[in-house]
């Protein structure tokens, strides 16, 4: 009579110990892969496509998020809306001073020009871009603030969430494109001090090499001057 539920108590353990096994760390530090295997994979399902264009506030330059759909053998095309009943056209959305998503890059056009700027030739994926609104009203600096993936670091062959997340800084057209977080150190969180002009960021860095960020790995603390003619990092100790 009781072997019914020590049976399901095994199944959900099994199931918990599966679980562990299939999750992927967000660093793979085997170097002994091929460079083929560690390619970023195409996929052939997407279609390249750009949002329409979005202005800030109190700047002077267009803002065209740019990146892939997925497309299906019956996908069709809708005009005048972002949605059909087999996918969708957004790739972001937007809160007055902040673009948020998935995409792989931005471009910048003056409101005067037609001529359109890339922000990177490199494969990223772009999660936020935000406007620092309130630093642009005090001084001439008109900043964007970037979270974004950089590098294939669980080598899985694609750059996405599952893989390290970096702080990036640029000038509202897209110039000065500056990584302020290290390589292979995962980005906690960033924060804005006006009253120093700083923008301050912590990052945890992966000391026992296992793979994954945890309570035994260490937590560095940085900040930039905004305002200074260089974007230039200094670590700080508050601990």
């Amino acid at each position: 009579m009781n072997s019914l539920p020590k049976y399901i108590l095994l199944a959900f353990v099994v199931s918990l110990v599966s679980c562990k096994k299939a999750a992927t760390p967000k660093v793979i530090y085997d170097e002994s892969k091929s460079s083929s295997s560690n390619a970023t994979k195409i996929d052939t399902s997407s279609i390249k496509i750009a949002d329409l264009p979005i202005l800030m506030e109190g700047t002077k330059y267009l803002i065209h998020p740019v990146g892939d759909i997925r497309v299906y053998d019956n996908f069709s095309k809708v005009y005048g809306s972002s949605k059909t009943s087999q996918g969708s056209y957004a790739i972001s959305n937007y809160n007055r001073f902040e673009i948020t998503g998935y995409f792989d890059n931005l471009k910048f056009q003056h409101l005067d020009s037609t001529n359109v700027v890339a922000l990177t030739d490199m494969k990223v994926q772009i999660q936020t871009a935000t406007f620092l609104n309130t630093i642009a009203e005090k001084s001439k600096a008109k900043i964007l603030v970037y979270t974004l993936v950089d590098s294939d670091t669980n080598k899985d062959g694609k750059i996405d969430q599952n893989d390290i997340k970096s702080l990036y800084i640029s000038n509202i057209n897209g110039t000065g494109f500056t990584k302020l977080s290290l390589d292979l150190q995962e980005l906690i969180d960033w924060n804005i001090i006006e009253a120093q002009n700083r923008l301050y960021f912590r990052c945890i860095e992966d000391i026992n090499k296992n793979g994954a960020f945890d309570k035994k790995d260490k937590v560095h603390y940085h900040f930039v001057n905004l305002l200074a003619e260089e974007w230039k990092v200094e670590e700080y100790m508050p601990i």
